[in-house]
Parts: structure tokens; C-alpha cells; sequence
């Protein structure tokens, strides 16, 4: 029985952290960090210029859907801090949907006005949702970095309790 996949781009912040929590969700195949969403061709590290850093993942869809996806994405960083992630400032560090499909994109419009409909950040939703362009793959040294060094730097984590309601459940009498 063969598998069925999805891919999904998410950019929100320094791409390790967010490698790191995602890739421990249920339904998650595989990931890779890298460079997406400007017009260096073949980005690196030192030559990225208007690039974000960003996560592909391949996921199950059958076990974890692309709206769990970006509700866990949501809860791990601030999409409401345009280019910035904690101490990471600059356009590298942009929260960032890069759909690849036209329900993709639906599901990331539906979900970020959930976000701003929940009151759960204190301000409005500055994640860019645009299409997918060339993904640049990290190079090796960035690939599962959190796992080669664990105390490395990151600047995300899983907020207890939060839970995204839905604006449809939140009108219901």
C-alpha cells in the first residue's frame, strides 16, 4: 500500500526551530529547511537576498491535514511581528504561506482569518500568502540542526493550552 503525500512551505522565522517542532507531528513524512520566496537563483546561506527561510514538508494527509498543519505553525511562532522572530530580524525571518495549490491557499486565507478572529495574538496577522516558487535547499550543516546540537539557538516553542477555534464554531448560539 503506497502512501499518499502532500508538501507543504512554511516560512516563520529561523527555519531550525521550526523544523524541529514539526517534524515530531504525527502524520510528518519527512522535512528539509531552506530558501524560498525571492529571486537569488540557487540561494544559500550567505547569498539568500529576499529569500525566507523556510520548511518543505512532505505529510500524510490521511493523518495530519494541511489546516493542522497551519494551526500548529500559527501556535509555534508570532505571525503577528512583520520579519522578525525573536532576535532574528530582517525579511529572512518573514512568517510566510507559500501555497501550492489554489485549496492550499484557500485553507491559509480561512485559517489566518481564524487566527485573527481568536484574539490569541495581540495583533493582527502579517503572514504573507503567496505562491510557491523554487525551494533552495540548506545546505547540510542547517538540515536537522536542533538534532546535531540541542541546545542550540531557537526561538520557538509549543504554547500550552492554545488551541485555534474556528469562526464558524465561535458564532454558533
Amino acid at each position: 500500500m503506497t502512501t499518499r503525500t502532500e508538501t507543504a512551505i512554511l516560512a516563520g522565522g529561523c527555519f531550525w526551530g521550526v523544523q524541529e517542532l514539526v517534524r515530531k507531528l504525527p502524520g510528518v513524512i519527512t522535512t528539509r529547511v531552506g530558501y524560498t520566496g525571492g529571486d537569488v537563483p540557487n540561494a544559500t546561506y550567505r547569498n539568500h537576498h529576499g529569500h525566507a527561510e523556510a520548511i518543505e514538508i512532505v505529510f500524510d494527509p490521511d493523518k495530519i491535514t494541511y489546516r493542522d498543519l497551519l494551526e500548529f505553525f500559527f501556535q509555534i511562532h508570532d505571525p503577528t511581528t512583520r520579519n522578525r522572530q525573536g532576535n532574528d530580524i530582517g525579511t529572512s525571518y518573514r512568517s510566510a504561506i507559500f501555497y501550492l495549490s489554489d485549496e492550499q491557499k484557500r485553507v491559509a486565507e480561512d485559517t489566518i482569518a481564524d487566527v485573527d478572529a481568536s484574539g490569541l495574538w495581540p495583533g493582527k496577522v502579517v503572514t504573507e500568502v503567496t505562491p510557491a516558487g523554487p525551494f533552495w535547499e540548506a545546505e547540510p550543516e542547517h538540515q536537522d540542526y536542533l538534532q546535531q546540537y540541542p541546545d542550540g539557538y531557537t526561538c520557538h516553542f509549543v504554547r500550552p493550552g492554545w488551541k485555534l477555534p474556528r469562526r464558524a464554531e465561535q458564532v454558533k448560539p
